[in-house]
């Protein structure tokens, strides 16, 4: 299940990334016109990355004219992470877009990063390459249940970072409402 509707995005990197990272500009060029925000974070803080977070959409929201209900946020690995506590915090969203998101760190499955799905009531994307290491598609069957909101996987090939940018864009375009 998608949003009902969408007026734009805020997008955000990985923990060593920045606003430039590939897949973020694919993302804003693969749904252009659509209004998406490539944020930097710029700290591996999860409550510093929320705050980036919860001011962007805001800003956005602010910029379009439409309340932050109407956007969608998400990102890469640590900076979905990030989206995904911050709408388990409160942020109004529409829904979230979650990339290479990161279950666990890489060999640690008994690390999860989990203890915030089941908080999350909106419709949530994940879109993850199929060898990932910071989760299999056997770990993510296992935590997705606890999402309170419609989950739509979408497995792509590759580990954390996918090498197909368009199989990723493609799998957004297809999740948001027309």
């Amino acid at each position: 299940m998608t949003p009902a509707a969408v007026s734009g995005m805020v997008i955000t990197p990985g923990a060593s990334a920045d606003r430039d990272h590939r897949t973020l500009v694919a993302v804003e060029d693969g749904l252009a016109p659509f209004a998406v925000e490539r944020l930097t974070l710029a700290t591996t803080s999860i409550p510093r990355a929320v705050t980036k977070v919860v001011d962007a959409t805001n800003a956005l929201a602010e910029r379009l004219g439409v309340a932050t209900a109407d956007l969608v946020i998400g990102g890469r690995s640590f900076g979905g992470r990030a989206c995904s506590v911050a709408a388990a915090e409160g942020l109004e969203v529409a829904g979230l877009v979650l990339l290479s998101y990161p279950l666990h760190p890489p060999g640690k499955p008994d690390r999860l990063r989990t203890d915030h799905f089941g908080d999350i009531t909106v419709p949530t994307l994940f879109v993850c390459g199929d060898r990932d290491p910071f989760g299999s598609p056997d770990e993510f069957d296992e935590q997705l249940p606890q999402i309170n909101g419609p989950v739509t996987m979408s497995w792509v090939s590759g580990a954390h970072a996918p090498p197909d940018d368009a199989a990723v864009v493609a799998a957004i375009r297809d999740w948001l409402p027309a």
